[in-house]
């Protein structure tokens, strides 16, 4: 294991093997919790972006030609790979990620379902087949793997978010490259090789690791069929119109401001330990996090903002090393700098700043990227911190009158990714979950995660695209259908041209 003093010079994955990086250019792997460079990773160039396609390319026909329980069978080898390594898993995970041991098991766990999905693509693969629909024709429709597709993954998850975009593209017999995120690669590279030991063919999984230079030959070689993206809202944009420009599939999967509503009957004791959870675990870097609570009514909010005081005060902040921290350090230097600062202009912006974690300990002294959790209250629409992903544990309590308010503040927002009500009342969320715009919604619970089998997709800026993370509409992505009308003669049969459509009457 690479230690806090060891700086490590990481490599790709193409063609079944770890390729050093030729462009000489490398960025820096930090451990958040300690802030020292623990590796180096090279920033693929166009050209070594190029070739790892080709050898994807090149190595795509068995593979696609390989029958589906084959390949069925790798990906269960590839999944028990993953439980039996799980220890190591979780120390890279949380050394890279600065994720709790906790946290990290979690991740893991609800990426296996994606790998679940996938060990049932021979299903999900199964055609349609007519007889005799005209004229003794059969017609019948075939899925058949894209070719080369590409997934472009995020800090906050290293291996979930991978695993999601990737463990049904290559079951339905795709190639897939992988470019991980610069900050978090070494899961990526460990993950290369359980699929190796796992028996899949060299080349159907690459690992490209780069920047933009690396994500724009994705985006722009003809090769390349599909691209699947979870990143933030500006650069999922990007994704999808220049992905669509040079006619590939893409999804693109962006950020959200997900709601979590709370109704007068609400059991607020619940409704705080809820919140605490979906608001503020993983130090808040994940884009189904809670960011905004909605109290309705005064007496609900001030009763309920008493409740959460007193429970965020005593979370432990730390790292992942000591088991009663509740959660560590976010990714960067730079993103501790761009929290704090959100939450200095929400106070001068006029929230009132019931939890402050700018003035922890450990977020003074530290090298660590530490934000200690943050509550505002009185946040109204058109203040930065509302309107904006804070993308950390800076959360906010914006309060309303009613019900319909509420529906209407979130409706009325650019993004559309997740959404909750806490309440007993029924009838209420009736009408909360059908005027709600946003694509994953709960009643009572904290964060709506589809589980692995379910789709998984926001609304408006949240997502662009057709395609989804989780579930079986990933089968679809992945795939085209051919349909094919067939007919075979017998011996005595008329030949005399004709020039009808088949039909009912033939």
């Amino acid at each position: 294991m690479t230690t806090a003093q060891e700086v490590k010079t990481l490599t790709h994955f193409i063609g079944g093997q770890l390729v050093e990086g030729k462009s000489g250019r490398f960025g820096s792997v930090y451990n958040p919790t300690t802030g020292d460079v623990i590796a180096k990773v090279p920033l693929a160039t166009v050209e070594e972006t190029r070739e790892a396609i080709e050898q994807a390319h090149a190595s795509f026909p068995t593979w696609r030609d390989t029958s589906v329980a084959k390949r069925a069978e790798i990906v269960l080898k590839f999944r028990n790979l993953i439980t039996e390594n799980m220890e190591e898993l979780l120390q890279i995970i949380c050394l890279e990620s600065g994720k709790t041991l906790e946290d990290a098991k979690g991740e893991i766990t609800r990426g296996l379902e994606s790998v679940d999905l996938a060990i049932g693509a021979p299903h999900l693969m199964k055609g349609e087949y007519s007889v005799n629909v005209g004229g003794q024709i059969n017609a019948y429709s075939a899925k058949y793997p894209l070719g080369v597709v590409a997934a472009i993954s995020p800090f906050n998850f290293p291996i979930m978010v991978p695993l999601a975009q990737t463990s049904m593209a290559i079951a339905v017999g795709n190639a897939v490259v992988l470019k991980a995120s610069e900050r978090v690669p070494m899961t990526a590279l460990y993950v290369s090789e359980l699929w190796k030991k796992a028996g899949l063919p060299d080349g159907i999984w690459t690992v490209v690791n780069g920047d933009k230079d690396a994500v724009n030959e994705l985006l722009e070689n003809p090769t390349v069929q599909a691209i699947s993206f979870v990143g933030s809202t500006p650069v999922a944009k990007y994704i999808y119109e220049t992905g669509s420009k040079y006619g590939k599939r893409v999804t693109a999967l962006g950020g959200g401001k997900n709601n979590m509503i709370v109704m007068p009957d609400a059991d607020l004791e619940h409704v705080a330990n809820a919140f605490i959870g979906a608001a503020y675990g993983a130090a808040s870097q994940r884009c189904m996090a809670i960011s905004t609570i909605m109290p309705v009514g005064k007496d609900t909010a001030d009763r309920l903002v008493a409740i959460l005081k007193e429970k965020i005060t005593n979370l432990k902040v730390g790292p992942y090393t000591n088991p009663d921290s509740d959660f560590g350090p976010v990714i960067s230097q730079q993103s501790k700098e761009a929290i704090l600062a959100a939450i200095d202009r929400g106070e001068s912006e006029g929230a009132s700043i019931i939890c402050d974690g700018r003035e922890l300990d450990i977020v003074k002294e530290s090298k660590g990227f530490y934000v200690g959790p943050t509550l505002l209250d009185h946040v109204k629409p058109g203040m930065e911190i509302y309107e904006q992903e804070v993308f950390g544990p800076a959360r906010n309590v914006v309060r309303v009158d009613s019900l319909e308010e509420a529906i209407e503040l979130i409706n009325k927002h650019e993004l559309g990714n997740g959404v909750t009500i806490f309440t007993n009342d029924g009838l209420a969320a009736r009408k909360f979950t059908t005027e709600i715009d946003v694509g994953m919604v709960g009643v009572n619970v904290p964060i709506p995660i589809p589980v692995g089998y379910h789709n998984f997709a926001g609304f408006k800026g949240s997502r662009f695209g057709e395609g989804h993370m989780f579930g079986p509409d990933q089968a679809r992505f992945f795939t085209k259908t051919k349909t094919i009308s067939e007919r075979w003669m017998a011996g005595n049969a008329s030949t005399a041209s004709t020039f009808a459509f088949p039909s009912n009457n033939d």
